[in-house]
């Protein structure tokens, strides 16, 4: 929970050099809007701004050739990684300033990042074919961008897909592309999400580099209790995100996340999108439910759990908010790793009760803090009217545009003189609401409707 003047230290102005740090990475990214082909005096200073920042750092001296080189017309592979990894670790220095600042108020304590024993061996032409086509991207630049260039990923993405290991790069350059393709042709736009597609491509580039470390850091048993889901929802994909509390085998509790992700399209929306996570009973009816969950010998890395049902069974039941309550403050943070340093994937589970609602703002104790009410997933019952009358949330605090916001993943209310508690997991297992039920009834199955078509398409 955060109470008083601690809330206030953290939502009362940003940590010193945040501010010019981020103004580096808009020169970057103007940059990557025209094409690395294409720099300009103006925008080739910026990028010697960001060399100029990292100077004395072991990235000072590559970003600094890299740099020279991209002004002179000369463009490779390790050029295009050194500007990826100068941008990211910037990025990193804003992330890890933001988050120590958000762990002094909440008084969480975190795990230490160990490096990982050994890198992942994967096929180089597989990592060369995405090293190519993000480097095509980059001298093109977003505004070069034409169905032509997005095409030429097609054959990449689908190698990739097919290498499990790869999933992550995979999956990663298929969403970037899918968003490329939608925005053909880019130089029409008016507004481009330079930093989001930046992002992107920035932690493609770098993953792709033969010799990235990864694979689980080892297993873990004992009870997850989880405290909230969140849903990613892209029109070709959904991922649920289940924040808990790991009480592992005889250890001190842990903050974990685990997750599924799954396939689909634009069409299924809404409670529809629970459907498509079907082949995973047991995480489902844990989530409905309200349960917590037995599980043994899960793969850790870096405070995510990868998720195996058939490594986990449902336990007794397990109310969230009383989780949250008794266990949440003393359970130890995971650490962050270097890929994922980045402030916008700041989302740290809080309790928040006793606050005062004006709209989309709280206040506590004297401090106010923005609700994300725009965050809050078609597919679950969560609303802005049920939020506003809440008087107890489980949230994720996130920092994004600026500033400190909530992200409700429960809430108790009390509606009509009753006691109302909802999740964002409650229909895991199919809407439970009459009025949402007879929505749905009416306008059809629509996964079951794409399934029997897919089936008909196969037999012909």
């Amino acid at each position: 929970m955060m109470l008083g003047v601690q809330l206030g230290e953290l939502l009362d102005g940003t940590p010193s050099g945040v501010d010019e740090a981020l103004g580096l990475v808009d020169g970057f990214d103007e940059a990557l809007v025209h094409g690395f082909g294409r720099l300009g005096e103006e925008r080739g200073a910026a990028l010697g701004a960001l060399a100029g920042a990292l100077q004395g750092s072991p990235l000072g001296r590559p970003v600094g050739e890299a740099v020279e080189k991209v002004a002179a017309g000369s463009v490779a592979d390790e050029h295009l990684a050194a500007l990826a990894g100068a941008r990211s670790a910037v990025f990193g220095a804003v992330h890890d300033a933001l988050l120590g600042r958000l762990d002094d108020a909440l008084g969480r304590e975190r795990a230490r990042w160990d490096e990982p024993q050994k890198a992942v061996d994967v096929p180089e032409n597989l990592l060369s074919g995405a090293r190519s086509w993000l480097g095509e991207v980059a001298i093109a630049g977003w505004r070069g961008v034409d169905h032509d260039l997005v095409s030429a990923s097609d054959q990449t993405v689908e190698a990739l897909l097919a290498e499990p290991r790869l999933r992550r790069l995979a999956v990663l350059l298929d969403g970037l592309a899918a968003e490329l393709r939608a925005s053909c042709p880019v130089a029409t736009m008016d507004r481009l999400p330079a930093r989001r597609w930046a992002d992107l491509w920035a932690r493609g580039a770098l993953l792709a580099r033969a010799g990235y470390a990864g694979g689980p850091s080892g297993t873990v048993s004992g009870r997850l209790l989880p405290l909230g889901v969140d849903v990613h929802e892209h029109g070709t994909a959904v991922r649920i995100e289940v924040h808990g509390v790991l009480e592992p085998s005889g250890g001190a509790p842990r903050l974990v996340r685990t997750g599924v992700a799954v396939a689909k399209v634009d069409t299924i929306v809404g409670p529809a999108v629970w459907q498509l996570l079907g082949r995973y009973p047991v995480l489902m009816n844990a989530l409905a439910g309200r349960r917590s969950l037995d599980v043994r010998d899960l793969p850790l890395l870096d405070g995510h759990l990868v998720w195996d049902e058939s490594r986990a069974e449902a336990g007794e039941a397990a109310e969230p908010f009383a989780t949250a309550r008794v266990m949440l403050a003393g359970a130890l943070a995971p650490a962050v790793p270097p890929l994922d340093r980045h402030p916008v994937r700041i989302s740290e589970p809080v309790l928040l009760e006793g606050y005062a609602v004006d709209g989309t703002t709280w206040e506590l104790d004297g401090h106010r803090i923005d609700v994300d009410v725009e965050r809050l997933p078609s597919c679950g019952p969560l609303t802005p009217e049920l939020v506003a009358a809440s008087s107890a949330c489980i949230g994720l605090v996130r920092w994004d545009g600026g500033r400190w916001t909530l992200q409700p993943l429960a809430v108790q209310a009390t509606v009509k003189k009753k006691p109302v508690e909802a999740h964002t997991g409650d229909w895991a297992l199919g809407a439970t609401d009459p009025k949402v039920v007879k929505a749905v009834a009416k306008s059809g199955d629509v996964v079951a409707v794409l399934q029997e078509r897919a089936g008909r398409l196969l037999r012909k």
